[in-house]
């Protein structure tokens, strides 16, 4: 499967409710917040995350027309804090541009992104509490606090060849699982399932979101600029240490060791790409690296056997397969 836009195509009208449902959330007296809102509209994205929450809601019995619209205002909350958080990751990473737009930070000062990202965390919090559900409160909050907890994680790791894989999914199941994980159990606790089931909507989105950012790891090194959004190597020549590089750690020693250890300290050149794709091509560590998302994908979709069969299990299967196929 290389697309799954058909999925989007059925869903084309919430994910509009969710983007008007997104300016709501920032409006504000302060006129540049409501300027960085449209700009951030306007320079679309994926709407993954609203996704995971309709679908798993559908999956597990959500009707709108019993229960109202409350599916499209936390996929619009759960878009929001994703929102938030890519404001902050531009800003730490001097990041340029975003979908082949300007950067709210290359078009306003780090400052006023950083503040606007704040925002957008507490409104949608704010948002959430005035439904008084504890568990919908817990499960954002949570999200929330380990998103921050695993870029802090990240940064403290980075340049070192030491890192651990348990310490790699402890990072990434913050900065990517834990928000995907939410958007999944908020959509079963919305339509009032069972334990059980809720809590399997939550490990199923923990995996798929694990599996996409391995995915993006891989993509890091095995892609080009034209064919995936980023430079090649870009994880490296910022000394961010990966699962494909961490399983290239573990087969080299010596001399190979130390020549991965100077490109992540000096950052990255042509000749030492270069040298980095022989060195994975040698110990097919992209492909063990496969191996380990394809097993995730595979703990994720059996996570949704205690759903009955219906459409909206078939499709949040085919994203699960979905994260090892694209190149964007």
């Amino acid at each position: 499967m290389s697309d799954i836009g058909h999925i989007f195509d059925l869903y084309s009208g919430e994910i509009k409710r969710v983007e008007d449902k997104l300016i709501e959330i920032f409006q504000s007296d302060v006129l540049l917040i409501q300027a960085i809102g449209r700009h951030i509209v306007k320079s679309g994205g994926k709407r993954m995350r609203p996704l995971f929450l309709m679908l798993s809601a559908g999956m597990a019995g959500y009707d709108p027309a019993e229960r109202g619209d409350d599916h499209i205002k936390f996929a619009s909350i759960i878009e929001s804090i994703h929102t938030a958080s890519l404001l902050h990751d531009d800003v730490v990473d001097e990041a340029e541009a975003r979908r082949g737009e300007p950067s709210a930070n290359a078009l306003w000062s780090n400052q006023v992104v950083v503040l606007a990202g704040d925002f957008m965390y507490s409104n949608a919090l704010k948002l959430t509490i005035g439904h008084r559900d504890h568990r919908i409160n817990e499960a954002l909050s949570a999200a929330t606090t380990r998103m921050t907890q695993g870029e802090l994680k990240q940064l403290e790791r980075s340049h070192s060849v030491e890192i651990t894989e348990d310490e790699y999914f402890d990072i990434i199941s913050a900065k990517t699982g834990a928000l995907i994980s939410a958007a999944c159990q908020i959509g079963g606790i919305l339509s009032g399932c069972p334990q059980e089931q809720e809590r399997a909507l939550a490990d199923y989105g923990m995996k798929v979101g694990n599996a996409f950012q391995v995915a993006d790891d891989i993509l890091d090194y095995s892609a080009d600029d034209e064919a995936f959004g980023k430079e090649l190597g870009k994880d490296l020549d910022e000394g961010k240490v990966t699962l494909p590089l961490i399983y290239l750690l573990r087969h080299t020693s010596g001399s190979e060791r130390k020549e991965i250890s100077a490109l992540l300290d000096n950052g990255v050149t042509e000749p030492g790409l270069k040298r980095m794709m022989e060195l994975f091509k040698k110990y097919k560590a992209l492909e063990e690296t496969r191996e380990r998302a394809l097993s995730l994908i595979e703990e994720a979709k059996k996570d949704l056997t205690v759903f009955p069969g219906c459409t909206e299990r078939d499709h949040l299967f085919e994203i699960a397969d979905y994260t090892l196929s694209r190149r964007k």
